[in-house]
């Protein structure tokens, strides 16, 4: 299994013959190595509704059916562009043809902002658990620090774990230091970080204080074998 980074919170899961994409951010990424006209997917997933986490998802998944799985109010959001869509929530789990997604926990927002800047409610913002072929990856999504984070390092083994740390919207590195310690994961790698001046930070800074588990810092187009 090839585990990807493509900038901000977007990551890419290969396994066997299907190809995963977490929060396809790319046009107007200017941290992506992507583009999104040549993107391959069979499933994208969505932490939460925000513009720079749903980003190419609607000409992604039309141009290449693949299935959107989100949080059901903005799968229900998506479906309404056409998409294809698997509604779920916090909490739940299911079993797909590549692997088990399970939703968790997140302290954020969630809303998409149309052109005309309307503002759609997405529902709840949230994390992901997707196990693949033994192995478990944990996107955090955008969060702050909670303390149930424990209660998934302590019920999951958790092979790699993508945490925000850029600060202002969501954790800071000090904060997401204490969440790298709580899930214990094997592997940690920063992200949501340097796309924009308020989240500009130093990752290697954040790699060097992990306690638990070691740090990678990936860039775009880094790939991980897992």
């Amino acid at each position: 299994m090839k585990v990807s980074y493509h900038g901000h919170s977007v990551v890419k899961v290969e396994t066997g013959d299907k190809t995963i994409l977490i929060d396809p951010f790319i046009t107007g990424n200017g941290l992506c190595d992507l583009k999104a006209a040549e993107v391959k997917a069979d499933y994208i997933l969505l932490t939460h509704g925000h513009n720079d986490h749903v980003g190419d998802t609607v000409e992604i998944a039309k141009r290449n059916n693949a299935l959107v799985i989100a949080p059901n109010e903005l799968a229900d959001y998506l479906s309404t562009k056409g998409v294809k869509v698997h509604n779920m929530h916090i909490g739940g789990s299911r079993e797909f043809d590549f692997g088990k997604v399970k939703f968790t926990q997140a302290f954020h927002g969630s809303a998409f902002t149309e052109e005309d800047g309307t503002m759609i409610y997405t529902g709840m913002p949230s994390g992901i658990l997707l196990t693949v072929e033994g192995k478990t990856i944990y996107h955090l999504g955008d969060t702050a620090l909670f303390s149930d984070l424990k209660m998934y390092g302590d019920m999951y083994t958790i092979d790699l774990a993508f945490i925000p740390i850029g600060d202002n919207f969501t954790m800071g590195p000090e904060d997401a230091l204490i969440a790298a310690d709580w899930i214990r994961a094997k592997t940690v790698v920063p992200i949501h970080y340097n796309t924009f001046p308020v989240i500009e930070q130093n990752p290697e800074d954040f790699v060097k204080g992990l306690k638990t588990g070691k740090g990678k810092v990936m860039e775009a187009g880094s790939v991980l074998e897992l």
